[in-house]
């Protein structure tokens, strides 16, 4: 008893060397077949299995569970000793690793890779050509000066405010052209008021006229001596002003940018900046209306040299097909050396009023200042009632003038342009200028010839006008 209580101790404790030698044997046959097994299935293997080519990526070695022998003979055999049964030593039941010839994935980086890795970190540590720099760098510039263009041709670079604020808005197209204007278009001439015209002018012998006037509805005009070249007085403050809104819708200034009045730009004569002390400050069209309302003489050379002087500006009037109007002294210009003409100026005027030098807003603003002229003596004096005229008058010792666009109550619309060369200061050569304004607006005013069968009584255009009754009190009051 005490013999066969060691014995199951020795068992259950599963030592080597006790007396259950069936069992030992047992498991040593059992690993002895599953060696060959495993032994046989690998030389099967490597009979059937086809060339291993590396792959491109080295994989890692996994370690795959081993598995179970699957014979059941040898288990059957073994003598069933229930929940006791010994366990064989893991020395014994472990086979011993025969050298494997199983061919497995290299981890070395193959032929094609290694060069590859080797070349690109060589293209990165490769220092840049100076070349390569500097076509980099062109690149960039070109593409900064494309970018640059864009942000500046959106951009007043004068004023520092997009070209697209609130008051350039609705600038048209039609502004700053380089091309001439369209010359003034023209009809046939009125011969029965130029013979009336003729007529008046022998009377007064001693003063030397020039008159333009057109119909902008039909285009009938008078040209009496008007494309004559004559001093320009404060004539050429009209053109000045017409640049000046060019300017503006071109957004190179801005009507509230200010102006200062230097010690050089002051000029005696008409208008009061003449006694502001030098420093003094206006907006510019403040300047503008001062230079036409009251044909300030200092606001006319402020303005000047703000559009850049009297060359540049006699290069714009050429540009819009004014070769007789230019600038050549500062204002007052008391000698007269200035010149245009009348048919001109009145083109000047027919230009503005079709848009074409400046926008409609411009346009509109430009004649508004003109209808609040001071001066009310010469082409307004001459009007009926309920006209209206926006225009610029001149006045200098040698010269009187007068231009404007004037707009009848019933509907009509034409320019006027009259310039009387006389005799010092002679107040004549005004009364001759109402006289002819008086003479043109009353020819205007007849009704046009009525289609036959009309019962509407009607006068022919060759009619002639009322009876000119001097000193008439026809008083153009805005």
């Amino acid at each position: 008893m005490a013999q066969k209580s060691a014995t199951q101790l020795g068992v259950s404790s599963g030592f080597p060397g006790q007396s259950s030698g069936e069992i030992l044997k047992t498991s040593g046959l059992r690993s002895d077949r599953s060696a060959l097994n495993r032994k046989q299935r690998r030389e099967q293997l490597k009979q059937n299995q086809p060339t291993v080519t590396p792959t491109p990526q080295p994989s890692r070695r996994r370690r795959t569970p081993r598995k179970a022998s699957n014979n059941t003979q040898t288990a059957g055999s073994l003598p069933q000793l229930g929940a006791n049964r010994p366990k064989a030593p893991i020395a014994a039941l472990k086979p011993a690793r025969t050298p494997s010839t199983e061919v497995r994935p290299s981890v070395v980086p193959t032929p094609l890779q290694t060069p590859t890795k080797i070349t690109s970190r060589r293209q990165k540590l490769r220092p840049t050509s100076p070349l390569v720099y500097g076509a980099r760098l062109l690149i960039l510039g070109v593409g900064l000066a494309a970018i640059a263009g864009t942000l500046l041709s959106a951009w007043d670079p004068s004023s520092r405010q997009p070209a697209g604020a609130a008051q350039m808005a609705q600038v048209k197209p039609n502004q700053n052209r380089q091309k001439p204007p369209a010359s003034l278009p023209l009809a046939q001439e009125i011969v029965a008021l130029k013979s009336q015209v003729q007529a008046l002018a022998t009377k007064n012998p001693k003063f030397k006229a020039g008159m333009f006037f057109v119909d902008l509805d039909t285009g009938a005009y008078l040209n009496w001596e008007g494309d004559a070249t004559f001093s320009s007085a404060s004539t050429i403050k009209l053109p000045v002003l017409v640049a000046l809104f060019q300017d503006v819708d071109a957004g190179k200034i801005r009507l509230d940018e200010k102006l200062t009045l230097k010690s050089e730009m002051i000029g005696d004569g008409s208008g009061d900046l003449q006694y502001q002390k030098p420093g003094t400050q206006l907006t510019a069209l403040e300047t503008a209306i001062k230079m036409i309302t009251i044909s300030d003489n200092t606001a006319t050379n402020m303005l000047i040299a703000r559009l850049g002087g009297a060359e540049v500006l006699n290069q714009r009037f050429r540009a819009w097909g004014l070769t007789a109007t230019a600038i050549h002294n500062a204002l007052p210009d008391l000698e007269g050396t200035n010149t245009t003409s009348p048919k001109e100026l009145a083109s000047l005027m027919a230009m503005v009023n079709q848009g074409e030098l400046v926008s409609l807003q411009s346009r509109d603003r430009m004649l508004d200042i003109m209808r609040h002229t001071i001066t009310n003596s010469l082409l307004p004096r001459g009007l009926g009632k309920g006209a209206t005229i926006a225009h610029k008058t001149g006045d200098i010792g040698s010269l009187v003038a007068d231009v404007g666009l004037i707009d009848m109550p019933i509907g009509k619309r034409y320019i006027a342009a009259v310039m009387v060369k006389r005799p010092h200061n002679d107040p004549g050569a005004q009364e001759l200028i109402r006289q002819l304004s008086q003479l043109t607006y009353q020819y205007f005013s007849q009704p046009v010839v009525a289609s036959k069968g009309s019962s509407s009584a009607s006068t022919t255009p060759g009619a002639d006008p009322k009876p000119f009754i001097t000193g008439s009190s026809n008083t153009m009051n805005r």
